[in-house]
């Protein structure tokens, strides 16, 4: 064999490989799709343009919250406070309005997304210098946000009147058809898979979730990639926070709560291996819109809420199951790979 024939088939194994992850995701579309066609069979008024928005508007703030989650895991970590955080973004911004109606809104943006920011800081220190594990930093920071939140709540409630008109309407307004809030979280997923793609720091990340142990021994600063990771995390949960004020308009401390599993679950379904290292924002927020679109059309097929979360625990279980089969078919290609080249060393030194 060749040198160039090795070559070859070295690429051909990465190109397989990489349709194996691709095809994972427009599986992930032909399911919702599938779903989607089902349930306009059982109820046509399922997909009017009222049902789409509301669909749209339902994964928005799940899918802005994916794509931070995503960045996290795919270095082998997980942020649990996401929901937390998303808390205490959304009262910090009633509470701006309440003590100052006419502020702008991009300023309340800009804050929202900065102490969101802030606590992605205090997750990232933890987990980046002191190396602790996440896990456990998270879910500690979780219950410290939280804590944060009903401290600063005290049993208050922010309604829909104590916030400006303007911001209230965006989180119903639309272009062309299309929610304002929705346009956010393409933005977002835009943004986010274009760094991912396009920039060595991005593609960094997935080296440091194949191995860390590896990536440092290459010069990547592992501790920056993850420190930062888990602050892009915390900024869009706070940007989160916002646009969940802008949608529901009344706010408590307990806004938020639980998220942080729906999140993780939208990341693992669409795509992003639990273990590191491989996946896409865009799988994340494909499995974002899944999970809203199954809490939607369940109950419409008259499925229990049992079985809704059944299908949910199913679906992970399949997600988990098949990171491990790509895996094993990632180590098979690279394994093959090292086995060609190795012959045609021999035979080199031979000749």
């Amino acid at each position: 064999m060749t040198a160039a024939g090795v070559l070859a088939g070295a690429g051909n194994g990465t190109r397989l490989v990489h349709r194996l992850f691709v095809i994972r995701e427009l599986g992930i579309a032909v399911a919702l799709a599938l779903l989607v066609g089902v349930t306009v069979l059982v109820n046509p008024r399922f997909l009017t343009a009222q049902g789409i928005k509301d669909l749209l508007l339902g994964s928005t703030i799940l899918a802005v919250l994916a794509v931070g989650q995503s960045i996290v895991v795919i270095t082998r970590n997980v942020d649990l406070s996401v929901g937390s955080v998303l808390g205490l973004s959304a009262f910090a911004t009633g509470s701006l309005f309440v003590a100052s109606p006419g502020l702008p809104i991009p300023v309340v943006l800009v804050l929202g997304v900065l102490l969101g920011a802030a606590c992605g800081v205090v997750n990232g220190a933890l987990i980046a210098a002191a190396r602790v594990p996440a896990l456990v930093v998270t879910l500690g920071t979780l219950y410290v946000f939280r804590g944060l939140d009903y401290t600063w709540a005290t049993g208050r409630q922010i309604n829909a009147a104590d916030m400006p008109p303007g911001f209230l309407r965006l989180g119903s307004a639309t272009v062309l058809g299309v929610p304002v809030l929705a346009l956010f979280a393409v933005a977002v997923l835009v943004l986010a898979g274009y760094y991912l793609r396009s920039y060595r720091s991005g593609r960094e990340l997935y080296a440091i979730g194949s191995s860390p142990a590896a990536a440092r021994l290459a010069g990547i600063p592992v501790g920056r990639r993850v420190f930062a990771a888990f602050v892009v995390s915390g900024a869009l949960a706070g940007l989160a926070g916002v646009l969940y004020a802008a949608r529901f308009g009344t706010l408590d401390a307990n806004a938020g709560n639980g998220f942080e599993l729906n999140v993780v679950a939208a990341v693992v379904v669409g795509g992003v291996a639990i273990f590191g290292g491989s996946g896409s924002v865009y799988g994340a927020a494909l499995g974002a819109v899944l999970l809203t679109t199954i809490s939607s059309a369940l109950p419409v097929l008259g499925v229990s809420p049992f079985w809704q979360r059944a299908a949910v625990g199913a679906l992970i279980l399949a997600a988990i199951g098949l990171d491990r089969a790509l895996a094993v078919r990632l180590a098979r290609s690279l394994s093959g790979r090292s086995l060609s080249g190795r012959s045609l060393r021999g035979r080199n030194g031979r000749g």
